[in-house]
């Protein structure tokens, strides 16, 4: 088990060595108070965008489904006829120059892998830069947009936001509620407090402190063919080669068992680099994946290579309630 698993695993589950990470987590605590607190006072570089900027991120190291999320927030603002535009770190990518313009023809290396993704499958105008405040600015320089969404972005202070929006898993929770790195929390807990929306990641239903959503999968895709299929295209039982390099590698492993199969797992780091070595599993056997590996894979997929799509979907409430967060941001464009 590598490092980073064994961290994770102790931050979740309870480690008694933890203790002895204590008087950094002070320092780190500090750290990232004194951040905040100049962002609230108003002091040092703070960008305000001209239009709406609605942060989607967690508090949380790991995965809590969030570029799924970003995916639903793209289509259903369009569906309220806004034109919106995603700026992200872009972390791993490594581009001629920043900021960058994403483009789906582009590779991950050069774009990152989750930017790619969501530009593949929104065509969505999408920058990315470190600095989100330069990312912000470059693409309001070259799109008329109603709406910018910040893939992260919650402790990038720089960055002003009409709106921020909390993930979290719901097995996981905030693990033992302690910051990095005696805990797996970028903030303290009690930030959750100043946040507009939390939203529990496969929560069965709404809770006090939030909203629940799911990832529902809907197909099976090709990556060698781009074909798509439904999810009974492999018999219950098949057992199947599943990779994920993402932040919690098992909640896709457990997706693929409740679909009925049997994965062999395969976790990678997240934003793991992929080679067809390193995917050369034995015996022979189908490999499915995540569509944030899938777009790193394309280029020399085998014919049974696969990723299964999922989508975010979220409760109800949660719809209602963001839709009357945009009617607050944009009365002009969102006429009752």
């Amino acid at each position: 088990m590598a490092m980073s698993d064994r961290l994770l695993a102790a931050w979740y589950q309870g480690h008694p060595a933890l203790t002895l990470l204590r008087p950094l987590e002070w320092l780190y605590r500090r750290v990232v108070a004194g951040k905040r607190q100049r962002f609230l006072d108003g002091e040092g570089e703070i960008y305000q965008s001209p239009v709406p900027v609605v942060v989607v991120g967690n508090i949380t190291v790991g995965g809590t489904g969030k570029t799924p999320m970003i995916l639903w927030l793209i289509e259903h603002c369009r569906r309220h006829g806004l034109r919106v535009g995603v700026v992200s770190r872009g972390y791993g990518a490594k581009p001629a120059q920043l900021p960058w313009r994403v483009q789906a023809d582009q590779t991950a290396d050069i774009a990152g892998d989750e930017p790619l993704l969501i530009v593949q499958r929104t065509g969505v105008p999408l920058m990315i830069d470190p600095d989100r405040s330069a990312a912000v600015r470059a693409l309001l320089d070259s799109e008329p947009l109603d709406l910018i969404l910040s893939d992260d972005g919650m402790q990038h202070y720089r960055l002003a936001r009409d709106l921020e929006l909390v993930l979290i898993d719901a097995a996981r929770g905030l693990g033992n509620q302690r910051c990095l790195p005696a805990g797996p929390l970028r903030e303290p807990a009690e930030r959750l407090q100043s946040v507009d929306g939390v939203l529990f990641n496969g929560a069965l239903e709404d809770r006090d402190g939030g909203f629940a959503f799911r990832l529902q999968p809907s197909a099976l895709v090709n990556l060698h063919s781009g074909e798509r299929k439904p999810l009974d295209h492999f018999p219950p039982g098949q057992a199947v080669h599943a990779v994920a390099g993402i932040g919690n590698p098992q909640r896709f492993f457990n997706t693929l068992e409740a679909l009925d199969w049997r994965p062999v797992p395969h976790a990678f780091a997240d934003h793991a680099e992929y080679s067809v070595q390193a995917l050369s599993f034995t015996p022979s056997l189908p490999v499915v994946m995540t569509e944030k590996d899938a777009v790193k894979c394309r280029a020399f997929a085998a014919v049974d290579w696969w990723y299964l799509a999922v989508d975010a979907v979220p409760s109800l409430a949660f719809v209602a309630w963001f839709d009357t967060q945009l009617m607050r941001l944009l009365p002009d464009r969102l006429l009752p």
